[in-house]
């Protein structure tokens, strides 16, 4: 069985494709693709998969857009981190999905439904452009703040205050652009969703606001380094596969 996975994190990815071959030795990963360009691309020269695994937001749009642009009959399903609003639009729409971060255990349920469901799932038709225009819509619904937690104190601190959310010793982080520091109630993953696009998810610890860098500079690796407009202790480092996703968004806000 031959499978493709379109998704920007590549830990992630690696993660995903490991899985599926330890699950099943038939499984061929194809291909790791890391956006909606490198995608169309991919599909428009090579020869559609029995399986794809796909991310819904990518650094370069969110991934409805492929299948709107490429006619395929391929079951997909998608990997999300997104909340209830989300997995109510996939149900509604018949759409198999596994949480993030997934287990192997959900992806071999995923597996299994695929080759019961296998001739009906090839011949369904997904409304891709409703549910891009669907998660458009919701990505633009953005919410003014987010609660945060000082000692005994919840404060309501507007998005535009934060600078950089982080990880450090389990606990999710931000930091504003007055240099004040607070704990969140929420992972990265769900910062990362509740944010938009103004937040660039930078690598698996760090999740930058576009005010607040300052530069770019290549790294090794053709990786990049990101330099912050307030002070920070920590290195903040786009990845190879992320880096052009990484700029395009610079050059885009």
């Amino acid at each position: 069985m031959k499978v493709v996975i379109i998704e920007d994190e590549p830990l992630m990815a690696e993660d995903l494709a490991e899985t599926l071959v330890q699950l099943d030795k038939s499984i061929q990963v194809e291909a790791i693709l890391p956006s909606v360009r490198s995608a169309v691309s991919y599909f428009q020269r090579n020869s559609l998969p029995d399986l794809i695994f796909s991310d819904i937001q990518l650094g370069d749009g969110l991934s409805f857009e492929i299948f709107r642009q490429i006619e395929t009959s391929t079951p997909v399903v998608f990997c999300t981190a997104y909340n209830e609003y989300a997995l109510d639009a996939f149900k509604a729409n018949g759409i198999d999905y596994v949480l993030k971060p997934f287990t192997t255990a959900s992806i071999q349920g995923t597996l299994q439904k695929y080759k019961q469901l296998q001739q009906r799932l090839s011949k369904q038709d997904t409304p891709y452009q409703h549910l891009l225009e669907l998660f458009e819509n919701r990505l633009t619904q953005k919410r003014s703040s987010i609660l945060v937690y000082q000692r005994d104190k919840i404060i309501p601190l507007p998005i535009t205050d934060i600078a950089v959310c982080y990880v450090e010793s389990q606990l999710t982080k931000v930091i504003c652009f007055d240099q004040k520091s607070y704990v969140v109630n929420h992972t990265l993953d769900e910062l990362e969703n509740m944010l938009g696009t103004q937040f660039f998810r930078a690598n698996r610890q760090h999740l930058v606001n576009h005010k607040a860098v300052k530069e770019a500079a290549q790294y090794f690796g053709r990786k990049l380094h990101v330099a912050l407009s307030i002070p920070f202790q920590e290195d903040v480092i786009v990845s190879k596969a992320k880096s052009p996703a990484f700029l395009n968004w610079l050059a885009s806000q």
